[in-house]
């Protein structure tokens, strides 16, 4: 009789569980991923995702938009609004008849100041723009500026609320993110709304100018640095291949969808979640955007780029224009650091500084729009939060103004080469074609095609709108 061999395993019973544990894991692993894949191919089919393009109410005039902030609030009586009798008047107190009684207490110690600048007739139409901004007087011909702007608060975060978000209460959302959510996006590789602030400078009010408020987190905009990192650790970890990152981000979302699934509600993690993939592909169009090096010398040179007052918002113009040819819908670049344009010391030494930093590159920014006809369906926009007192503070500067103040448009749908409204002879309030923060909002989505009184979104019970119940389309500018 043959004897019987013992079987010696070369394996523990220990080991055999936990590979074939770990086997069965990755089968089970496998198994989520494509039932992922399947059903986000079945949802992109027939549920959009909140960035994806829609329809607006009626055919646009623009398709997106480059809001130029001039934070701090510029003087419109010394750049495109002038004012004669000011100019006349100037070191005499503030008449009774135009003063209101808040203004009348500070006309003892604060009297009339003229213009600091000359204006000069610009361009075919002879529209008046002050010696300030020599450069944009060459491009007065696109300009559009509305002289009886007005807002609601004397105060700079209210007013950057405000003529950010139609409200001077902090948490509603911004211009930007009603534009997006309206209209969504025409790339998928970068957001579609991005805000450009100066380097190592925030604004009074801060984020919520440019939040997303009670919208959907997706809405809110998102802030580009300049150079080759314009968002922070956007680049993957040295070592790690692009196909072991996809692997791991396609984990995630698979972890995440599972988690949201318990919680439809939550914006914000929809938000995350759709910016991980935003991310991801992001990590090849950021930094190629905001590469200037394969503009010409020549582009370069129109946007005063290498030159010392004009290279660093030149270089945000120029992104800017960068930005919105690769399909970002709405650009918004901020002027001026906390303070800015807030000249309540002396209008002609601060007005110097930023008017020599802007001034070519805003005008180069249209010049390089035009002839690449870009700004047929492009609006450019630029404003502060408000404008300047007529009377002196300080002897050579000038207190807050909203009462009364200039904005311009440029592009597509606007009449060009005018000024549309006027103030009082002073500059102290507006006094015909007035165009209150409401109208201007209700104006600019009207440009997009979209009718500001249908684009609402319910929060608490409420259909709100960026214009709450106000708000009238300014016709008489429309081309």
């Amino acid at each position: 009789m043959r004897e019987i061999q013992k079987f010696t395993p070369t394996v523990s019973r220990r080991h055999f569980l936990a590979h074939a544990g770990g086997g069965l894991g990755g089968v089970a692993l496998a198994t989520l991923f494509a039932q992922e894949k399947a059903a986000a191919a079945t949802t992109s089919n027939t549920r959009p995702g909140p960035l994806a393009p829609r329809e607006p109410h009626f055919a646009p005039r623009v398709q997106r938009v480059i809001y130029l902030f001039m934070h701090g609030g510029p003087s419109h009586v010394d750049l495109f609004d002038p004012k004669p009798e000011l100019a006349r008047c100037s070191g005499q107190p503030l008449p009774d008849s135009i003063g209101p009684v808040m203004t009348r207490r500070k006309v003892a110690h604060n009297p009339l100041l003229g213009p600091v600048m000359p204006f000069r007739p610009r361009g075919s139409a002879g529209l008046e723009i002050s010696d300030f901004l020599p450069h944009i007087a060459t491009v007065a011909d696109e300009l559009c500026v509305l002289r009886g702007c007005h807002g609601d608060s004397v105060n700079h975060p209210q007013s950057v609320y405000q003529m950010n978000t139609g409200s001077i209460l902090m948490g509603r959302p911004s211009l930007g993110s009603w534009v997006t959510y309206g209209l969504g996006t025409e790339n998928d590789s970068l957001p579609a709304f991005v805000v450009l602030t100066e380097p190592g400078g925030g604004i009074k009010g801060g984020p919520p100018a440019w939040g997303n408020g009670y919208l959907p987190a997706t809405y809110q905009g998102t802030t580009f640095r300049a150079g080759g990192t314009p968002i922070v650790d956007l680049r993957p970890q040295q070592g790690v291949s692009a196909r072991e990152q996809r692997g791991l981000l396609d984990f995630l979302q698979n972890m995440n969808r599972r988690h949201a699934e318990q919680r439809r509600d939550d914006s914000a993690l929809e938000a995350r979640i759709a910016s991980y993939e935003l991310a991801y592909r992001m990590q090849i169009a950021a930094p190629m955007v905001v590469d200037l090096a394969g503009e010409t010398a020549e582009t370069q040179a129109l946007y005063g780029i290498g030159e010392k007052h004009t290279d660093e918002f030149g270089r945000r113009c120029l992104l800017a224009r960068r930005l919105i040819e690769r399909g970002v819908r709405f650009v918004q670049l901020y002027s001026g650091d906390t303070n800015g344009w807030d000249a309540h010391n002396d209008v002609r030494q601060n007005h110097g500084e930023y008017c020599r930093k802007t001034d070519k590159p805003v005008a180069g920014l249209l010049t390089d729009l035009r002839r690449r006809g870009l700004l047929d369906d492009t609006l450019v926009i630029w404003g502060g939060e408000f404008g300047r007192m007529p009377m002196s503070e300080q002897g050579r500067g000038r207190d807050h103004n909203p009462w009364g103040y200039s904005i311009w448009l440029a592009g597509g749908g606007i009449r060009r080469g005018m000024a549309y409204g006027a103030t009082d002879p002073f500059g102290l309030r507006a006094a015909e074609g007035k165009v209150h923060v409401h109208d201007l909002h209700a104006t600019i989505l009207h440009l997009l095609g979209l009718n500001h009184e249908a684009l609402t979104y319910t929060h608490n019970g409420r259909e709100e709108r960026l214009t709450d119940v106000a708000g009238q389309v300014v016709r008489e500018i429309l081309a």
